[in-house]
């Protein structure tokens, strides 16, 4: 009976350990790609005696090491192989799912997610608004480049080899005159790229207003696309406005969810 506490007392210990060696693990990489040990305990406020006996255990597990010729520490081989296997898993469809159901919650018109895919912007995911007067996007839909906002928000955040060649194709085609100028073409994207985001006044369908923002993965590469749509008599598609602002806070907790760290 007497043992029972001291049990109840380790396993705290343990577990208190664990949430340290998580810390100090966490402090690495914000610190990454090297850091001292001074500065390293100033980060976590522990004392430099207390680091160093984790590091230790974290360097002899493979998850630090320390560089012989200057001191500092690092994350190691270990915790590399763990990251890569997290972004691994990140599914862009399934991290977004539940953002953007609650953007339609909240915005009640039709929310979808777009990914690039080998004829451009498509769309995988689709949570409708749930009324009467509703805009009707099929899953599966190819997006034009230059005249839809998912379209544009995906040639600001891609590398231009990526694009070239479906927007000498629209063109040619006669889509989105107004983008035909190189100059014009490059301006957008630059002010897409300061806004974060795009919206469009029915360029692509007459009486319907989108608004569009990217998702970046942990490399900072755009992984997708989140877009709202409804009809201009009822969705008000402003760079400024509220939906704008929603619109925002949902991509960017996507792509927090993805590992992006600005």
């Amino acid at each position: 009976m007497e043992k029972l506490p001291a049990t109840r007392d380790t396993g705290k210990q343990k577990v208190r350990s664990a949430e340290v060696g998580t810390d100090i693990l966490k402090a690495l990489a914000e610190l990454s790609p090297a850091t001292s040990l001074s500065r390293l305990a100033e980060h976590v406020q522990m004392p430099a005696s207390k680091v160093h006996r984790y590091l230790q255990a974290l360097i002899a597990s493979g998850f630090a090491e320390q560089n012989t010729a200057t001191n500092h520490y690092g994350l190691g081989r270990e915790a590399l192989r763990v990251g890569l296997a997290a972004l691994g898993s990140m599914d862009v469809l399934k991290v977004a799912a539940l953002p953007l159901a609650e953007l339609r919650d909240e915005l009640n018109e039709t929310c979808f997610l777009a990914v690039w895919g080998n004829q451009g912007a498509t769309v995988v995911h689709i949570e409708p608004a749930v009324r009467a007067v509703t805009v009707v996007t099929q899953l599966g839909s190819v997006l034009p480049l230059l005249s839809s906002s998912t379209g544009l928000v995906f040639s600001a955040f891609l590398p231009s080899r990526e694009t070239v060649e479906l927007r000498e194709r629209e063109i040619q085609a006669g889509i989105a005159h107004a983008l035909v100028d190189d100059q014009a073409y490059a301006d957008t994207c630059e002010q897409i790229r300061q806004r974060g985001l795009h919206f469009v006044h029915g360029l692509l369908m007459p009486g319907v207003d989108a608004l569009s923002a990217p998702v970046f993965n942990a490399m900072g590469q755009v992984a997708a696309v989140l877009t709202v749509v409804g009809p201009t008599s009822l969705f008000h598609a402003d760079e400024d406005g509220p939906a704008a602002k929603r619109l925002l806070a949902a991509s960017q907790a996507v792509s927090w969810r993805m590992g992006y760290q600005p």
